[in-house]
């Protein structure tokens, strides 16, 4: 199986290594370098229905890059469009959802699947409207994060309230659903004017056991910094 390495503290790359017959796939424009045993084609996973899903759940590319060793074992590099952390997990036992644009690459035994969600989180949270990603098969999968990551650990009674943001991937056995930062008493909209005016926005609350990864920066807001500059 192509073996998955992070390399570099700052902005880093995802090393991939690949022996002859193995074969990856990886966000559109993620390849950097590739040696030249190997051979990348652009292709619409899954059919037309599939690469539409994933298109509207995650933000993805259309069409993904394929990467085969085809003449012999071969490196290639790779990185995501937004500067920041990756992580390499390991899917099989534990399966994962995905936030929008967390997907970097996976091996070819991890499958991306879309399915629906209720109401409230499609209506006002950041994860893929009314479709989410969510792994299957047995592999590795690189994800990544706007800023530097963090692992929380969520346990039975312990749940935790993370900015909607901020959330990259998570356990698919966790429960979750979204809510407003401000807390229930007052109305929902009340308690959504007090969110948007205090700044603080929407939040997901996990509960159950299993583990969330976090970014630091918050891509929508340092958009809005960066527009708000060249106003000025």
């Amino acid at each position: 199986m192509a073996t998955f390495t992070v390399t570099g503290s700052e902005d880093p790359f995802l090393h991939v290594s690949l022996r002859q017959g193995e074969k990856i796939y990886c966000e559109s424009d993620a390849m950097v370098m590739m040696e030249s045993a190997l051979e990348l084609k652009g292709k619409m996973s899954g059919g037309l229905g599939s690469a539409l899903m994933r298109t509207f759940a995650n933000g993805e590319s259309f069409f993904q890059q394929h990467i085969e060793a085809v003449r012999g074992d071969g490196d290639c590099l790779l990185s995501p469009t937004l500067p920041g952390a990756m992580q390499v997990i390991d899917v099989g036992p534990q399966q994962y959802m995905l936030s929008d644009g967390a997907f970097v690459a996976a091996t070819f035994g991890v499958d991306l699947k879309v399915r629906t969600q209720n109401v409230g989180n499609a209506l006002f949270g950041q994860s893929g409207g009314f479709f989410i990603t969510e792994t299957a098969g047995s592999g590795q999968l690189a994800v990544s994060g706007f800023g530097s990551l963090f692992q929380m650990d969520v346990a039975p009674g312990k749940d935790v309230v993370i900015d909607n943001a901020h959330v990259v991937c998570w356990d698919s056995s966790l429960r979750y659903e979204i809510s407003v930062a401000t807390g229930s008493g007052g109305g929902l909209f009340s308690n959504l004017v007090n969110s948007v005016t205090s700044g603080e926005g929407m939040v997901l609350r996990f509960s159950g056991q299993g583990k969330v990864l976090i970014c630091s920066r918050n891509r929508s807001s340092f958009v809005g910094w960066l527009s708000s500059q060249r106003k000025q």
